[in-house]
């Protein structure tokens, strides 16, 4: 593929000024704007709901005047001095905003999930092929500082064979039956964003990049909605304003056997708070020689909060002693001089990766996920759903 000088041009799709919610603000921005962002990407464009959205957005985070303003997503694939694409609207916008730019051939990151249904995914991988646009998806916390710890213990085999894992995943929400506002669309399954679809998904893929991928003839799920009343709180006021019934799934559990090296997975995930004292994430893997416990104070997204950071213990058998594993992010800093955060870090370091193979002209490389990977595991996903519909039926 051709190669592309650095700093790539680079649109953002899905940065507001008026968001509830704003990962391209919280988790994007601030890579791309620190000073080793700004070798790899200059921020050109922007895509929004509207023209006037978009030049709000760029008076907002101070961006360059020059910034163009695009209000539609076949204006912003019609320009042809955009190297890269990245999406971060609400998931039933990803298809109708980057389709126009894959099938321009312009290389693209969109968040997980994909999009809200197969025949949209389906449709953004073939239209890659045949434009021979590179997509990555965000399932970046498989290359998460901790989890890179994890799968170097794994690797190096000191421990032996992995027999087997457990994983306690609590969250997805921060309330049992309650939602802000803006997180109303949880509920509502068509979406395609919900516990199920972004925190579930995003610790297994986590846990399955590690240890090795299921053999479906021996995964098993279970998905049921207990709390199917959910109650939705304005954030301003902190008043429930409605309650609403909910088609979304608020537990998981599934058990499963690696392929590669028939460990037993037990998976177990539960929307809202689990008990109190219990961190949100435990993972446990049981090795011939030693167990790995990995806690998360923070649930799925692995960062440092009030109740501290991610605590791996390795038991060692032979000694009967536990050792503390240390593991660190890389130092990386914003435009102020300030450190980014941890979520900023994770997201940061996987876009580097793309760029940095963008810029090489590769197809394909490691530290991201393409498409096609990423259907797969959507794929997968989907698939639990369809064993509950059909046990419902």
């Amino acid at each position: 593929m051709t190669a592309k000088s650095q700093p790539l041009r680079t649109a953002l799709i899905g940065l507001s000024s008026s968001a509830k919610t704003s990962w391209a603000s919280a988790a994007h921005l601030p890579g791309l704007l620190s000073p080793a962002g700004r070798q790899k990407f200059q921020i050109t464009a922007l895509l929004n709901s509207s023209v006037d959205a978009a030049k709000s957005a760029i008076q907002t985070y101070k961006l360059p005047p020059t910034t163009k303003a695009y209000g539609t997503p076949q204006d912003l694939a019609n320009d042809k001095d955009i190297d890269l694409v990245i999406c971060n609207t609400r998931v039933d916008k990803h298809y109708e905003t980057i389709l126009p730019s894959v099938k321009a051939g312009k290389d693209v990151f969109v968040e997980w999930p994909i999009a809200s249904n197969r025949e949209h995914v389906a449709e953004l991988v073939e239209e890659a092929r045949k434009s021979g646009s590179r997509v990555a998806v965000g399932l970046q916390r498989r290359w998460a500082a901790p989890i890179l710890k994890v799968k170097e213990i794994v690797n190096k085999g000191e421990l032996g064979k992995v027999l087997s894992s457990e994983v306690r995943v609590y969250g997805g929400t921060n309330g049992r039956d309650v939602v802000p506002e803006g997180l109303k669309y949880f509920t509502e399954r068509e979406v395609g964003g919900n516990v199920i679809t972004i925190g579930f998904a995003h610790s297994f893929d986590t846990i399955l990049s590690t240890l090795g991928e299921l053999d479906p003839s021996t995964t098993h799920s279970t998905l049921q909605i207990r709390r199917p009343d959910v109650k939705v709180r304005d954030t301003t006021s902190n008043e429930i304003v409605e309650t609403i019934k909910s088609d979304v799934p608020d537990i998981l559990a599934l058990n499963g056997t690696v392929k590669e090296s028939g460990a037993t997975l037990s998976f177990n995930f539960r929307r809202g708070q689990p008990f109190p004292g219990t961190p949100p994430l435990t993972w446990t893997i049981d090795f011939e020689e030693g167990e790995l416990r990995f806690n998360s104070p923070s649930g799925t997204s692995l960062t440092t909060g009030p109740n501290g950071g991610v605590s791996i213990e390795v038991h060692h058998f032979d000694t009967d002693k536990v050792e503390e594993i240390p593991w660190d992010w890389k130092s990386s800093k914003d435009e102020n001089g300030d450190e980014l955060s941890e979520t900023a870090k994770n997201v940061q370091r996987v876009l580097f990766a793309f760029g940095d193979d963008i810029a090489a002209g590769k197809k394909e490389g490691d530290g991201w996920l393409g498409v096609e990977d990423a259907a797969a595991r959507a794929e997968q996903i989907w698939g639990f759903f369809d064993n509950w519909d059909k046990a419902r039926a």
